[in-house]
């Protein structure tokens, strides 16, 4: 998709006010009106034609296409929680989608909506620190305005990397709809999007109304339907493969129980099992493929209404109402409950001390398996009888907006005012079902004599078939969450100009800003007990207020002179009073120079301030499983046997001195992060030097040509963060650091139970790159013009710097593939489209390139990948052009994502590749 580096046209919005003439407005970067054709930072805009081109059907999908931005969450992300909340505290927001501009992750690019704030996300799996964009319908938006620069001092926290304005329709006259249908080839990942609008406006009253509606279907898509899912790693074509990956918790069970590693012959029904006739040794081909279960491609149902309202109430006055609710059903699965009970199990919880007594029916040792009585690693079993794992997130979302605005003129100069008051709610509540009760499993597995009443003796050696409706009944349990956000939100602007200088006049904004924000997550209270079979996690709930005021201050220093047609000078500063952390102040200064009228340069500086989140302030313990090496494993892989140091260490870690500790290098190892209150904020300093050339020279041909580069550099200190467990395992091992050593909780045998990872403000990121952006338009040849809009994005480097106190080396992203999370750092992206288009038809190509990156094991490589576009539209002359039908393939030469071999979702990276296949669709529109 084409998105070029557009002027920005007229905000009329709150930020705004009434009557601001055409070549003097509000452009996303500053408070102060000017000529969108002057501006002093960067800024891309993607208009409803780019939007539409695209095919798609959520904004965040068409905004992860920037090359500035690095992707985020979207709907093709399936972890819902199997794999744990993310060590960051922001909670699992399944079924959401977010915007990360230069890979400093969603929660420091500031969403505004426009020019406001917007309350955050909630997918009921905690404190999520960014906007769901799903909650926005693309027929409410007129265009988005992206600033790719720090911009704290104007709008606050969270603006580190940029901030993403998105201006909803203000005025429409008549009637404007559309309906969409798309599918992949392979019949599946079936979209549906209806959308409806109606617009009045009446000059006489001076009243404007713009109602809308819209229902969008996003059907699923399923990993065992794709050759690259089928299996946990790529290539792999059987669990026997060396590569691993497949699980040990299988549905006939593995019993490591009196010093074996068992499992059954074959399932036992209809009489008891009989030890050691039925059993046999585990081998890696007895291991469960859990990765046809999930899905590619996550189902959901967004539908929801807006209303944009505004009543001049005076000839300077203006009132603005604006209001919009969304629901969001969505589903997210894992393969049936690896169930896994004993000592060595790593649940931290109830389910590590179980004990499985002798006079359980079903349990063919004729003794009681006890962490007391030293004959019981661990059982584990998949139940299958269960049913898949699945998550059900049901989220309603509302915000409303009440503005007066309007304009007064004192000694001849026109100032601008507006005052704005904001709330938002997100409510979300999810379903997991196919989950277990720890006390009634361990009632159930208990003395027979206690399984009273509803109790049911569990059978948990019979393998696939042998746990009956009823055992299930009394131990299986519905889990229900919740969790809320909550937004209130007030602010005053004031603009004008202050006196004239010869190169024009001064320009001045001042602002104040009050803001209120609560959010909570209530986990189901049997999980809050400790109860569950899944991932742990635990309540939390808190809130902060924010007392802020701004100035910003423009000076013309000359103006149609020799080599300075332009030159000025733009400053900001914002100070803020926190309630949880106290005050900051952050400023910007920017300068921009045309040495003649077709030539633009511009730079500038700018600190940025990110507040911790209320999930990185508040969020309880909760457990991420990873897969990480244990340097302290005898197994291969491993150093216990090879360094002298390593072993020392490791056996003062509580690792046996005999060797048997041999967990396989890569398993997954729980990491308990929590947030912390003493957290304070994040700081970055931003620079930025640029230029647009706009040559004059060629309007006899073009209407419009443009060459746009940007340089960027940004510092971030005090990043939060948690220490990497693989960090903390190593400094253990090799330099007995005590801190690490205490972070690390491992059982008598050796087996780690869990790392701490509390969050801390731990690390310094350094980011630099170029954006380029190429516009061209014809003048009219024939019945139409021909168009190109090229945007480029080149990452020059992305260094995560931990603390000198750590000792480790400096994090090098920069054309690789990080893993665990996914993220890919390629080194050029870059987007083009070319298109011809006449009132009655018109035809486009977009072609999206992404570089190669190695994945960070040092082994493999995901080759670079080009994706293409094709949309044609034909509009017929007897409806005067005002109906549109459209027709669409993306991904036409049909590439799959190069496979990766470390990404935690299905063999390759969904915050950056398309899904494997070609996407077709067919819109009919009416009124655009």
């Amino acid at each position: 998709m084409g998105m070029a580096a557009t002027p920005a046209f007229a905000q009329d919005s709150a930020t705004t006010g009434a009557g601001a003439p055409q070549d003097d407005i509000v452009v996303t970067g500053s408070r102060i009106r000017r000529s969108p054709l002057d501006q002093d930072k960067p800024v891309v805009t993607v208009g409803q034609e780019e939007i539409a081109r695209t095919g798609l059907t959520a904004i965040a999908d068409v905004l992860q296409r920037l090359p500035s931005a690095a992707g985020g969450l979207n709907t093709k992300v399936n972890n819902a929680g199997n794999v744990g909340g993310p060590p960051d505290g922001t909670g699992v927001s399944s079924g959401s989608a977010e915007v990360d501009l230069r890979y400093l992750a969603a929660k420091r690019t500031l969403i505004l909506v426009d020019g406001l704030r917007f309350v955050n996300g909630s997918a009921a799996g905690g404190i999520p620190a960014s906007v769901d964009l799903n909650t926005l319908p693309v027929n409410l938006i007129e265009r988005v305005e992206v600033l790719q620069s720090g911009a704290s001092p104007l709008y606050g926290s969270d603006a580190v990397a940029g901030v993403i304005n998105i201006i909803t329709k203000q005025s429409q006259e008549g009637l404007r709809a559309s309906a969409q249908y798309g599918t992949y080839r392979q019949g599946d990942g079936t979209t549906q999007q209806y959308e409806a609008s109606y617009g009045i406006q009446s000059r006489e009253t001076g009243t404007s109304l713009v109602v809308g509606a819209s229902y969008v279907k996003q059907g699923e898509m399923f990993t065992r339907d794709r050759a690259i899912s089928q299996f946990p790693n790529p290539g792999q074509t059987s669990c026997s493969d060396p590569v691993g990956g497949c699980s040990g918790a299988t549905p006939n069970g593995r019993f490591d129980v009196l010093g074996q590693d068992l499992t059954l012959k074959a399932p036992v029904t209809g009489r008891a099992v009989n030890y050691p006739t039925d059993f046999k040794d585990f081998t890696t081909a007895d291991r469960f493929n859990f990765a046809p279960y999930n899905y590619l491609l996550t189902p959901s149902e967004r539908y929801g209404g807006f209303l944009n309202f505004k009543q001049a109430l005076t000839d300077s006055i203006n009132m603005r109402v604006k209001l919009l609710y969304n629901h969001r059903y969505s589903r997210t699965q894992a393969a049936f409950l690896p169930l896994f009970v004993g000592p060595d199990a790593g649940n931290g919880n109830l389910l590590d001390t179980i004990s499985i007594d002798a006079t359980n029916p079903y349990n063919p040792f004729g003794q009681t398996l006890s962490q007391a009585n030293g004959n019981f690693s661990f059982i584990a079993r998949r139940m299958v009888e269960a049913g898949q794992r699945v998550f059900t997130q049901n989220v309603d979302t509302m915000s409303g907006t009440l503005t007066l605005d309007g304009s007064f003129d004192v000694a001849g100069r026109k100032w601008y005012w507006d005052v704005n008051g904001t709330f938002g709610f997100n409510d979300a509540k999810q379903l997991f079902t196919g989950n277990i009760n720890a006390g009634k499993l361990a009632q159930a597995l208990g003395p027979v004599g206690a399984c009273t009443g509803a109790c049911v003796p569990f059978n948990l050696f019979g393998g696939l078939g042998s746990i009956t409706p009823a055992m299930l009944s009394f131990v299986a349990f519905d889990e229900r969450d919740r969790s809320s956000q909550r937004l209130w939100d007030t602010t005053a602007n004031l603009s004008g100009t202050l006196f004239d200088l010869p190169a024009g006049p001064v320009g001045v904004a001042i602002g104040y800003e009050h803001r209120d924000q609560f959010a909570s997550y209530d986990p189901d209270p049997v999980i809050v007990a400790g109860l569950g079979a899944d991932v742990p996690t635990s309540p939390s709930r808190g809130g902060f207020r924010v007392d802020e005021v701004y100035g910003e201050l423009r000076v013309p220093l000359l103006a149609n002179t020799p080599f300075f047609n332009k030159l000025e000078l733009d400053g900001a500063v914002r100070h803020s009073n926190y309630s949880s952390f106290g005050s900051n102040t952050t400023f910007t200064a920017s300068g921009l120079w045309k040495p003649v009228a077709d030539l633009l340069l511009r730079g500038g500086y700018a600190e940025s301030l990110r507040a911790p989140s209320i999930g990185e302030l508040y969020a309880g313990l909760s457990r991420t499983d990873a897969g990480i090496d244990d340097p302290c494993t005898s197994a291969a892989g491993g150093f216990f046997q090879t360094n002298a140091t390593v072993r020392a260490n490791c056996i003062a870690n509580g690792v046996p001195a005999n060797g048997s500790y041999k967990e396989p290098t890569g398993g997954q190892i729980g990491i308990f992060s929590q947030g912390n209150t003493a957290l304070k904020p994040e700081t970055a300093k931003t620079w930025t030097a640029g230029g647009v050339y706009s040559p004059s020279w060629a309007r006899g041909w073009a209407s419009a040509l443009s060459l746009e580069v940007n340089y960027y550099n940004i510092k971030l200190t005090n990043a939060i963060d948690s220490v990497p467990g693989t960090l903390t395992l190593r400094r253990c091992a090799f330099n007995a650091d005590p801190i690490s050593c205490a972070a690390i909780q491992r059982n008598g045998n050796g087996t780690i139970a869990g790392i701490s990872g509390r969050l801390l403000n731990l690390n310094g990121i350094k980011t630099d790159g170029l954006d380029g952006t190429f516009t061209f338009r014809s003048h009219k040849i024939g019945e139409g013009t021909v168009g190109v809009n090229a945007n480029a994005a080149y990452l020059l480097r992305y260094d995560v710097l931990p603390p000198a106190d750590l000792g480790a080396p400096a994090l090098r992203f920069a054309g690789t593939e990080r893993g665990s999370p996914d993220q890919a750092y390629p080194r050029f992206k870059a987007n083009a489209t070319a298109d011809w288009s006449t009132p009655g038809y018109g035809i486009s190509f977009t072609g999206r390139y992404i570089s190669g990156v190695d994945e960070r094991d040092g082994v493999h490589r995901l080759g670079a990948v080009f994706y293409g576009d094709l949309q044609a539209y034909f509009s017929p002359a007897w409806m005067n052009h005002r109906a549109r039908l459209t027709i669409g393939v993306n991904n036409l030469f049909d590439r799959s994502p190069p496979p990766c071999f470390t990404c935690q979702s299905a063999n390759f990276d969904p915050t950056t590749y398309d899904l494997p296949g070609q996407f077709g669709y067919l819109r009919l529109s009416y009124g655009f």
